[in-house]
């Protein structure tokens, strides 16, 4: 008796690939340049790019568990960056978005950044258009809400920061795969602001703090800035501008880079009218250089600083 026959053998049904090279994903999506354009933008700030560097590293893992079929749930992205002023902020928000973007979580990873004026409206019937107007152009990006603890003023019955806030929440949960939010603010104020506001915190899943800059960081901040526009210190200048930094700090209303910047800025002012009194004829050296004499003017090397109005207010 002939052997019954055997149903023929299906051929393998091609399946999912069952590994990924991470770091040809990591190459692929062109994350390490912009983790490069981070480092070359911030002097410093150490933890900041290491936790940058671990969303990053979530993102990209969480993109390949999808692809590989493995169940997931779209990470929280929304943030709080809290520290002083001139500490970065804003820089780290444009290269998140960046990086959120080329991973295929924002659409097209544009920063909005905002406080609370173009938010809160000053009559009823006022805030909500300016809210969702905002939160129209934020779409696909990023909204940075600067000093976002101003949103809430709870002395005030009258204020519509409340009805600012409910709205952006709600907007947060329901409409998180196309917004993400970064509040910032100093680090105490923004505690109270979440303690007064718990749904607000609830929807924060990553909270980035911002140090201040060491005297020698800020005067790497400066050599960079001066480099930029073709300036630089002389060395007697470059020591100067050393004692200027530890005066400064010493002062209100220091505000880390942003301070440094306005500085340099009075000290080209110096050196342009030192030039300018001088008269006579200048090369490309002299309208380079910026000497002890225009570090030294500045009114926080006089005895008495306690009224100086060399103050820059953040």
């Amino acid at each position: 008796m002939n052997a019954p026959e055997q149903a023929p053998i299906a051929p393998p049904v091609a399946s999912v690939a069952s590994a990924i090279d991470l770091g040809a994903e990591f190459r692929d999506a062109g994350i390490g340049e912009v983790l490069d354009a981070l480092e070359r933008d911030l002097v410093g700030l150490a933890p900041v790019k290491r936790r940058v560097r671990e969303i990053a590293a979530l993102l990209l893992v969480d993109r390949v568990r999808q692809r590989l079929g493995l169940a997931t749930e779209h990470p929280s992205l929304h943030m709080s960056f809290t520290g002083n002023p001139g500490t970065g902020k804003t820089t780290v928000a444009m290269r998140m978005a960046e990086i959120l973007h080329r991973l295929g979580y924002c659409r097209r990873g544009h920063v909005v950044a905002v406080t609370r004026d173009d938010l809160v409206g000053q009559y009823i019937g006022h805030t909500a258009p300016k809210t969702k107007e905002v939160l129209k152009r934020a779409m696909g990006g990023v909204l940075f809400i600067d000093e976002a603890y101003y949103l809430y003023r709870p002395e005030n019955e009258k204020d519509y920061g409340q009805e600012a806030i409910e709205i952006l929440m709600q907007v947060m949960e329901n409409q998180r795969d196309d917004l993400v939010v970064i509040l910032a603010g100093y680090a105490d104020r923004m505690e109270r602001f979440f303690e007064s506001n718990p749904g607000m915190k609830s929807r924060i899943a990553h909270h980035v703090d911002f140090p201040d800059y060491g005297d020698a960081e800020l005067a790497e901040i400066a050599q960079r800035m001066l480099a930029g526009w073709n300036y630089r210190f002389d060395d007697a200048a470059r020591a100067a501008f050393d004692e200027y930094i530890v005066l400064r700090r010493a002062q209100p209303h220091f505000a880390n880079a942003r301070s440094i910047r306005n500085a340099l800025d009075r000290m080209r002012l110096r050196q342009a009218l030192r030039l300018f009194e001088a008269g006579g004829l200048v090369d490309a050296e002299a309208l380079t250089i910026l000497t002890a004499a225009d570090v030294r003017a500045s009114r926080h090397f006089q005895a008495d600083t306690a009224s100086s109005t060399d103050n820059d207010k953040p």
